[in-house]
């Protein structure tokens, strides 16, 4: 007999009765009906009920075992009474008569319950994160994780691609975010890079002729927490392909994504259908980049409604240049006390408030209600309810100003109002592709021009179009959106050193700085580089979609916490001195 275990927790069946058989695991529960005392045994694949009598040799050992002890257990397999049968277990038919018990590991008491769905602190969950992982949802969520990702390396593998590694210690490279930087013991003074991502890896593998590559690549970047997002590293599916256009990559990657969805998503309809939406489009119908089209809401400009209107904020705000004033559709929305609830939002976000117009049956008509219709007049509040396609029993909600200053909140108060009014299908998973994005943006203060995207991009219209205003260049650069979130962003890259000096130029970098900081690159593009373009894919953010989470955390394995510290480890630490003088480094206390 193996020295563990002859089956697994989740194997036995009625088939198995008056087996004599050895199982080990964990002690899940333990319960004790009038001196019999049944186990319930867990081991990774499942869970098998023990049961021990006074009768049993090893009744005292068994009557000593506490919550998630580590054992080994020989018994018989025996039939459970009809009666007593668990549909809802594969080993429900059966539990196992214990004649012998050793064990394997014992537990001090535990700082949270393995068993049940308790809630604990984060700080807690982190810190004994060993004991949070053995519980049934996390198992269950690093399996649909492990299983993605096995099934993305399939598919992509099936389309003709192959998976090659890149370096993990490179230089510095401006991504977006910040670097984790690595000091050389060889070359004091001077320091790597963890990479913030394989970017000028796997355009260098295009340039070698590759063709195709794929990557489940750790990225690393020094940011601030979010929910979905982790402060210190994460795994994305990178892909590079030469001769290829924007669409190509999309052909390509679609199948890959809608196939895991399609295969891990619990049932959920997956999308057929991803519109393409241009950047502009979506900012003004969304007030975001990663639109959620679950939800049917669009907002629109209705400027025009309220220019010299009996409304003087509106009608004012419209005399300065650059602003606009939109409506956001409420289907069903058409009670004040609604109306209220979302203006109350409105100033929670930061602005005054939202203006609000709601339509009711007064028996003898359709009438608008609320402040703002009184200020315009029933002409123009028809006119909106007309270009809003809206009716009795429903709302539309205003922001005025700059798009700058209330998109944002805009897009939240859709998401708000599709969900508080049930609009927001939560059954399914809707993509849609971003496209378009601007090359370039101004800092509002200063007015200095930097990359708004990634900078590797090439640039619509190629060198023509870096001769007009940096702020009017568009880039061959995507983002895929589903349920909101963010899941690929890429582009078709500036392989044509002439274009990449200007565009570089534009955002203020000099030939002589381009040339120190991606040497490498540029040098490459001088013989013979291939038109190619690519993207990458979240990992984590797609398993978080595909069990329906809205933390990350709750599907990274060992992930930190919102300070970027890893409790159970005790990471970051302080260094020794002697690593510090090996490195030439001091480190400068900090004033608290």
């Amino acid at each position: 007999m193996h020295a563990f275990r002859t089956h697994t927790c989740a194997d036995l069946t009625a088939a198995n009765v008056g087996d004599t058989v050895r199982l080990s695991g964990w002690v899940h529960r333990i319960r004790d009906h009038g001196g019999v005392l049944f186990v319930d045994l867990r081991d990774h694949y499942g869970i098998t009920q023990l049961l021990c009598d006074p009768d049993s040799p090893v009744f005292a050992a068994v009557d000593k075992v506490r919550s998630e002890w580590c054992i080994r257990i020989d018994g018989e397999v025996k039939a459970r009474d009809a009666s007593l049968v668990n549909p809802k277990l594969p080993t429900g038919e059966i539990e196992v008569f214990i004649r012998d018990i050793e064990v394997l590991g014992a537990a001090e008491e535990l700082p949270l319950i393995v068993f049940g769905d308790q809630e604990y602190p984060e700080e807690t969950r982190l810190r004994y994160r060993f004991l949070d992982l053995r519980r049934e949802a996390m198992q269950r969520n690093m399996t649909l994780r492990a299983d993605v990702v096995t099934s993305i390396r399939k598919r992509m593998w099936d389309q003709g691609f192959r998976e090659y590694q890149t370096p993990i210690i490179t230089a510095s490279s401006p991504e977006g975010a910040r670097d984790f930087l690595v000091p050389s013991r060889l070359h004091p003074g001077k320091f790597y890079a963890l990479p913030q991502a394989p970017q000028q890896f796997k355009q260098l593998i295009m340039v070698s002729g590759f063709d195709k590559y794929f990557q489940i690549a750790p990225c690393f970047r020094d940011e601030d927490p979010r929910a979905d997002r982790s402060p210190t590293d994460f795994y994305q599916l990178d892909m590079e392909m030469s001769f290829v256009s924007q669409q190509d990559v999309f052909d390509t990657i679609q199948p890959v994504m809608q196939g895991v969805f399609e295969e891990y998503g619990g049932g959920r309809a997956v999308d057929t259908h991803w519109p393409q939406i241009s950047y502009r489009d979506a900012a003004l119908w969304y007030g975001t980049d990663k639109p959620d089209l679950r939800n049917p809401i669009k907002m629109q400009v209705v400027s025009e409604h309220f220019r010299g209107s009996g409304f003087a904020i509106f009608a004012k705000l419209l005399e300065q240049d650059g602003t606009e004033i939109r409506a956001i559709p409420a289907p069903g929305g058409g009670s004040r006390k609604f109306c209220d609830r979302m203006n109350a939002f409105a100033q929670k976000e930061g602005l005054p408030g939202m203006g609000y117009i709601f339509w009711r049956d007064q028996g003898d008509g359709l009438e608008a209600a609320g402040p703002l219709a009184k200020n315009i007049g029933p002409e123009r509040t028809e006119a909106i309810r007309q270009q809003l396609g809206l009716g009795v029993g429903d709302a539309a909600f205003f922001l005025g100003g700059k798009p700058s200053s209330f998109e944002t909140v805009a897009g939240k108060a859709r998401v708000v109002i599709g969900d508080e009014l049930g609009l927001t299908e939560t059954d399914r998973f809707a993509f849609a592709w971003v496209v378009d994005f601007p090359m370039y943006e101004a800092d509002e203060e200063t007015g200095v021009v930097d990359f708004s995207h990634n900078p590797f991009s090439m640039p619509q219209g190629g060198m023509d179009a870096l001769d007009g205003n940096p702020l009017d260049v568009l880039g061959y650069q995507y983002d895929l959106a589903c349920n909101g979130y963010e899941l690929v962003s890429g582009a078709i890259r500036n392989h044509k050193p002439e274009i990449m000096f200007k565009a570089f130029e534009l955002a203020g970098y000099g030939a002589d700085e381009v040339r120190k900081r991606f040497g490498g690159m540029v040098n490459a593009f001088r013989f013979g580089a291939p038109p190619h373009g690519g993207c990458a894919a979240g990992i984590d953010r797609m398993v978080m979609l595909l069990a329906d989470t809205a933390n990350i955390r709750e599907v990274i394995m060992f992930p930190m916490n919102q300070r970027a510290e890893d409790l159970m480890m005790d990471a970051p630490s302080d260094p020794s001195s002697d690593q510090l003088m090996e490195l030439g480094l001091r480190v400068i206390p900090t004033e608290d």
